[in-house]
């Protein structure tokens, strides 16, 4: 099973390094869960974060990674 991390911004989390480093280090805890592919995208301004670590399956394909980004770029989702 795939493993899935995120947070919305605290005032720990107020620079783009430290924001970055946050959910690096939250999917790092989570090789074990997905050892296939790692992701990360973040919002700083908008203060959200999200992190999935990938175990394949089924859909082995580059295209199967997350989170996902929407082809506008307005919806961002990761799910397992």
């Amino acid at each position: 099973m795939c493993g899935i991390s995120g947070f919305l911004k605290s005032n720990a989390v107020n620079t783009e390094e430290s924001f970055k480093n946050s959910i690096d280090k939250m999917n790092a805890t989570l090789v074990h869960r997905g050892p296939d592919n790692d992701g990360c995208w973040y919002d700083m301004e908008a203060g959200i974060a999200f992190g999935h670590r990938r175990l394949s399956i089924i859909d082995v394909s580059p295209e199967g990674n997350e989170p996902m980004i929407s082809a506008s770029g307005r919806y961002i989702i990761t799910y397992n």
